[in-house]
């Protein structure tokens, strides 16, 4: 008999001197993220903004689409989008980044999607918070979850599932969770959610349900596979790990110059210039950024522009650099309120998730 198994493979991690393969190939053209060009933009286009699709983008109707809540509230409730287009409206900056961001850089590497360092965005959410409605519900005294399900369906390690996550009720319960109808002030796009998605800033993109279309309340830890096998911290298969939640502090240079076209190299004139980049981080507000050009062995302190979206948007730095002929490895980063900041040698684990390495842009400088 054929199973869900016959489809779906374990979990892995490469061999030592094994490439990129046919399916993660397949999983880069299907996904991508930001060119590193477009951190020149406080708001990031929907087109360049980072995308992670699961499974397939569902075939969702809006004008048919409702929003169910239910499980262990007193009053169950149901909406379809032009209810929730009533209820009060807001709009968040929010800067989303995929947990396994950086996982292509890991030695050995995790065998999944395989980012480089590309996969954020920085965009505007327009939405109704999701704490007013739950209140509306009546959550039960020993409410401990909430999980939400999206209209996306598929196989994962053999795991046949709806797309599901699932935030503790005190996070769920932030008034800054949207239900999000629009991005950067357009409906959503079939690829970016629509005609619901949840956003929840300063989690990494795993917690952000797009085709959102059911909210159910627990009253036990949600054990599904996306909280409970997936998105964990663990160092091999049997450790039970620790889940990924919140983003750790990382700073992006914009890369100067131009670039080769293969390698992506920069090749840059001498003589004074600017560089700059964007920093961020979930678990609070960046409030320093370093760079250096000797990859590493010295580091600057940048300058931070203005806080410009809110709490949870990135934040712009810039620094002065007189580019003299040779090669330079240039890289930066961040630092926040917390006291978080990024490793220069990455910590691994299995999954490749929450790498917050300090990237590395190499420049040619011309002779003059």
């Amino acid at each position: 008999m054929t199973t869900v198994d016959d489809v779906s493979g374990p979990s892995r991690v490469a061999g030592p001197d094994e490439a990129i393969s046919a399916e993660e190939l397949q999983l880069a053209a299907r996904n991508h993220g930001i060119p590193l060009e477009a951190l020149r933009y406080d708001v990031t286009p929907a087109g360049l903004h980072y995308l992670l699709i699961h499974y397939d983008i569902p075939d969702v109707d809006p004008a048919a689409h409702a929003l169910t809540v239910g499980g262990a509230v007193d009053r169950p409730l149901r909406l379809d989008l032009a209810a929730l287009r009533e209820r009060p409206r807001v709009t968040h900056r929010v800067t989303l980044e995929c947990a396994g961001n950086g996982r292509a850089l890991l030695h050995p590497r995790p065998v999944s999607q395989p980012w480089l360092v590309e996969a954020v965005g920085n965009a505007e959410w327009t939405g109704t918070p999701l704490a007013p409605l739950l209140r509306e519900a009546g959550l039960a005294a020993d409410a401990l979850d909430v999980v939400f399900t999206g209209a996306d369906h598929g196989v994962e390690r053999g795991v046949e599932q709806d797309y599901q996550r699932a935030l503790p009720v005190a996070d769920a319960l932030r008034e800054e969770v949207l239900l999000a109808y629009e991005m950067n002030g357009a409906p959503l796009l079939p690829q970016h959610g629509a005609p619901l998605r949840l956003i929840v800033p300063g989690w990494y993109g795993m917690a952000h349900v797009k085709w959102l279309r059911d909210i159910r309340v627990l009253t036990e830890p949600f054990d599904g596979y996306q909280n409970a096998v997936a998105y964990r911290l663990r160092q091999d298969a049997d450790d039970p790990g620790v889940p990924v939640t919140r983003i750790e502090p990382r700073a992006l240079v914009r890369p100067p110059g131009f670039p080769d076209f293969m390698s992506r190299k920069r090749v840059l004139r001498p003589g004074p210039c600017t560089v700059d980049g964007r920093a961020w981080s979930g678990h609070a507000p960046v409030t320093a950024v370093e760079v250096t050009f000797d990859g590493g062995t010295t580091w600057v302190p940048a300058t931070l522009d203005e806080p410009t979206g809110g709490a949870w948007a990135w934040r712009r730095w810039q620094v002065s650099w007189r580019a003299t002929p040779g090669r330079h490895v240039l890289g930066a980063r961040a630092v926040d309120a917390s006291g978080r900041t990024q490793p220069v040698e990455q910590p691994w684990n299995r999954g490749g998730f929450a790498n917050n390495l300090v990237q590395r842009v190499e420049v040619v400088v011309l002779a003059e």
